[in-house]
Formats: C-alpha cells, sequence, structure tokens
C-alpha cells in the first residue's frame, strides 16, 4: 500500500459560462493576470474583463512568448502583473496554456485555463508540454495538479478556424490507443487501469459524433454533437491523462503515435510547427501504430475515420516523402514514448507499417 491523492479538474461548458468566472476565482483572489496567445486575447480579453467588471481587478493582456519554453516562463515570471497577481488567466491554444500553466507551479498561484481552441486537453490537464525555442520537443513538465478550473466557452471554441479541432480528433483517439498498447501486459495500480479505461472515452464518442460535429461547425451550427466532441478533446483526455501520469511517469500517457511526432519535430525542414497542427500528425501516427501492432480490424475502422473527417492517411499529406524514412525512423526509435511497450518495436516494422500504409493509399 502507498498514500496517494488525485486532484482531477473541474470545468464549465456552454455559451454563458463567463459569467460566472468571478464565483470560482475570488475564492483565491482579487488580482488577476490575463496571458495568451494575440488571437486569443483579441478573441476573449473584452468579453472576460466585462464578465469580471467590478468584482475582480485584471491585468493588462500579456502575450506568453509565442512557444511553450521554459524561457517564457522564465520572461513572464518576471512582469510586474504577474508578480502582483492572486490568480493566472490562461488563454489560448494549448502552448500558451501550458506555457502559464508551468508559470503557475513555478510561481505558487493557481491558474484558471480559458481555452479559444478544442485542439488539446491542455485546459484540463496536470502536465505541461515544453519545447526549445526553436520549435523542437523538450520535455513534459508534471505538475501537482490541474488548472483550478477551465471554462469551455462552446461559442468561442466553435468560432475558431475548424481545422484546431480537426486536429484535437487525432490527438483525442491516439489517447486510448497508446494507452491501451503500452500498459497491455501490466498489472496496473488503480489509477492507471482507471486511466486506460477513461481512455476509451477519447475513442468511442469521436467515433460516434466526429463526422456529424464536423459537418455542423462548417456550417456555423455549435450542435450537441460539437459539444460531446468538445468535452471529448478537453476533459475525457485530461482526465485519463492525469490518472495515467499520477506516478510523473509517462509509460501509459504517450506511445508511438506521439514518438513519430516528436520525432519529426528535430527536423526543421519538414516544418512541423509551421505547416502542420500536432493532433494531425499524430492522429496519422495512430494508423502507423496500429499496423506495428497487428490490429488489422481496429486499422480499417481509424482508416475510414480519418478518410471521412480528411485526417492525414499518406506520408505527402504532412510534407514527407517515401525517401525520407531512412533517417526518419531511427529517430523515432529514440522517443522516450516508446519505452514501455509490451514488444521492443524494430526499425524493420516501422518501414514495414508505412509502406502498408503507402500502399493501401494508393
Amino acid at each position: 500500500m502507498h498514500n496517494y491523492s488525485i486532484r482531477l479538474p473541474g470545468w464549465s461548458i456552454g455559451d454563458q459560462v463567463l459569467s460566472n468566472v468571478p464565483d470560482y476565482v475570488l475564492p483565491y483572489g482579487r488580482r488577476a493576470a490575463f496571458i495568451g496567445g494575440h488571437h486569443a486575447l483579441a478573441a476573449l480579453s473584452s468579453r472576460l474583463r466585462a464578465s469580471c467588471a467590478d468584482r475582480l481587478d485584471c491585468s493588462e493582456d500579456l502575450w506568453y512568448g509565442g512557444e511553450a519554453s521554459e524561457e517564457n516562463v522564465a520572461m513572464l515570471a518576471q512582469k510586474p502583473e504577474v508578480i502582483q497577481s492572486d490568480v493566472l488567466f490562461a488563454i489560448g491554444g494549448g502552448k500558451a496554456l501550458d506555457t502559464v500553466k508551468t508559470l503557475g507551479y513555478r510561481l505558487g498561484k493557481p491558474v484558471f485555463t480559458f481555452p479559444t481552441i478544442a485542439s488539446t486537453c491542455a485546459a484540463c490537464t496536470a502536465v505541461s508540454i515544453l519545447y526549445h525555442p526553436d520549435g523542437s520537443f523538450s520535455g513534459p513538465c508534471f505538475l501537482p495538479g490541474p488548472p483550478v478550473h477551465a471554462f469551455l466557452d462552446t461559442g468561442v471554441l466553435a468560432a475558431a478556424p475548424v481545422r484546431y479541432l480537426w486536429a484535437g480528433l487525432g490527438d483525442t483517439y491516439a489517447k486510448y490507443f497508446e494507452s491501451e498498447m503500452s500498459s497491455r501486459t501490466d498489472e496496473l495500480t488503480h489509477y492507471h487501469a482507471l486511466g486506460v479505461n477513461v481512455s476509451r472515452m477519447c475513442l468511442e464518442p469521436l467515433l460516434r459524433y466526429g463526422a456529424r460535429a464536423m459537418e455542423d461547425l462548417k456550417a456555423g451550427r455549435v450542435s450537441a454533437e460539437v459539444e460531446q466532441v468538445i468535452l471529448s478533446i478537453i476533459v475525457n483526455t485530461a482526465i485519463a491523462s492525469i490518472l495515467l501520469t499520477a506516478d510523473r511517469i509517462i509509460d501509459y500517457n504517450t506511445g508511438l503515435a506521439h514518438a513519430v511526432f516528436y520525432a519529426l519535430t528535430s527536423f526543421p525542414e519538414f516544418h512541423m510547427e509551421r505547416d502542420h497542427l500536432h493532433g494531425e500528425v499524430v492522429g496519422f501516427a495512430v494508423l502507423i501504430l496500429l499496423l506495428v501492432d497487428h490490429q488489422d480490424e481496429m486499422f480499417q475502422t481509424m482508416l475510414d475515420f480519418n478518410r471521412s473527417v480528411r485526417l492525414p492517411t499518406r506520408l505527402s499529406q504532412i510534407g514527407i516523402r517515401p525517401e525520407d524514412l531512412p533517417r526518419i525512423l531511427p529517430r523515432v526509435l529514440q522517443m522516450h514514448d516508446i519505452d514501455h511497450n509490451p514488444y521492443t518495436i524494430t526499425e524493420s516494422m516501422l518501414a514495414d507499417a508505412f509502406c502498408r500504409l503507402e500502399n493501401t493509399e494508393k
């Protein structure tokens, strides 16, 4: 037996969630620092200030720096608006949220998140994914718990470019496949087993609602299907992640699909960070995982799903040529994301999987 505590996220979802922000924040203080991306602050800051009027003291908008890096965390920690704040408001996409979450951890300040795109689970999870200033992957920063509360404004999230939620589909269903594969032969603790089972909710709602949600978003409709997909991307994935990383390890929270993505960020010429979204590439790499793992029936299911929502199914769709693979595959095998696996993944396995996928899509 060992003693442990799990902190799960709180969240509000709907088109009126900003009206309740002060009620959640005031127990932690009155002074809030607004930190986020330029577009995110432009989209949300004025409405958020109006909701906090006369109850909270809000700082001027602060740009997070453009990359989720230790350098930007250190930069923000020196800002007077941050030093004088009681709480931090993280506003924007995953990198902005992860920067502010790390900042709050370093400074011991509560964080509230306001995602403006539904692309990752960053708004609710207890880990930050950090990068070097050049955009290459640095590593995870495990946090004592998730943000205090996430405010999922469906109007804002649905108004964002559709490609962000589209990419979020891939990052979300990867959670199920990676955690199931990495934990398959282990005797799991309660929280790890719970996390693996929760991860099914990262796949099943997407298969049921994902294609319809994409159609509704393109038509400007905030439907029940859109709400289900937003919750899957941001909340379901985060709860699974918190449970799977409770020991501050990545063994069950990542896997081959993420190893492919992080390996590709090591090659600046492929412009992973400039031309492609994280979940877009991870969703493609899930197909490679399923082929390596000989899950042929599920591979066909996910291939059909990717086709239905136009997630990548070919190397050319993520800017890679088959002749690039001999230098990419060794880098994939160096990623710690595949250290904990029920069997050793080899370069020949990867080469065969990429080849099979390319041949399937000819």
